[in-house]
């Protein structure tokens, strides 16, 4: 009786995973694996191919904001469901997603966990940058234009809000979520941690195969980080703070590097 409870719960744990995923980033992951090999059967060599990933919605630059705050509210929405399947009936409720402060911790312990993801963003930044330039040499990656976004008031506050949502969806639900899942399934940490990883490097692949191998090793990090720590916040702090210097940063790599940092539109898409 008691196996036979276990395999209906593996089961439903498994549907419901396989919802959400197809609900997130195992749709994101499938779009990019069709993606590359759009990418690689084109006449057009991967090097010389362009990735946009923050781009106008609207020509009228009010429309164009409303239509940015829309796509960060839903954009949310799987978040969401995850702190709702993840929430705890007793206090600490966010407990399983390593939201909440450990029993006994100081009022000011989101400080220690924040300086960590700080240096968790400067462990995997320089590296990936490195990577990335790499990979773009020997042609495996494509030019990633973190933004297309015309100057206006609202360009820097939205994308810090799209960096947000990233390091929220991709933390919460390709970490936490998927982490919670696969091991009340059964499966081993290092397995978990390696799943997690391809999941992560998969709906990179739009980027090209550098950008999959960078993301598989980040995943990788940021599994032992999180199986060490038992903690999120610090995964998304870093997370974060590596898609804010991206987006935000950019823009001004390209003026100081343009033979390094393509300019918006200046590619095939």
């Amino acid at each position: 009786m008691a196996t036979s409870t276990r395999g209906r719960l593996r089961g439903r744990l498994g549907w419901e995973l396989g919802i959400v995923l197809a609900l997130s980033y195992g749709a994101s992951g499938i779009t990019a694996i069709v993606a590359i090999i759009d990418r690689v059967t084109r006449e057009t060599a991967l090097a010389e191919q362009t990735a946009t990933l923050n781009r106008s919605l609207a020509e009228r630059p009010v429309f164009d904001l409303v239509y940015q705050l829309l796509s960060f509210a839903f954009g949310l929405a799987p978040v969401a469901l995850v702190v709702y399947l993840l929430w705890r009936r007793g206090r600490p409720h966010l407990w399983r997603l390593g939201l909440s402060p450990r029993p006994g911790a100081s009022p000011r312990w989101w400080l220690g966990e924040c300086g960590g993801g700080l240096l968790l963003a400067a462990a995997i930044g320089l590296p990936g940058l490195a990577f990335y330039l790499f990979g773009r040499v020997i042609g495996i990656n494509v030019a990633v234009v973190p933004t297309a976004l015309d100057a206006y008031w609202w360009t820097v506050p939205v994308l810090i809000l799209s960096a947000l949502r990233a390091a929220l969806g991709e933390e919460l639900i390709v970490v936490v979520y998927v982490f919670d899942r696969l091991r009340r399934i059964g499966l081993g940490p290092w397995t978990v941690t390696l799943l997690s990883a391809l999941l992560r490097g998969s709906y990179h692949l739009y980027q090209g195969f550098g950008g999959f191998i960078g993301n598989v090793v980040m995943g990788v990090v940021f599994g032992w980080a999180y199986r060490r720590w038992g903690r999120s916040l610090p995964l998304i702090v870093a997370h974060w703070v590596l898609d804010i210097v991206s987006f935000v940063g950019y823009p001004l790599a390209v003026a100081l590097w343009p033979s390094l940092f393509p300019a918006p539109g200046g590619s095939a898409s």
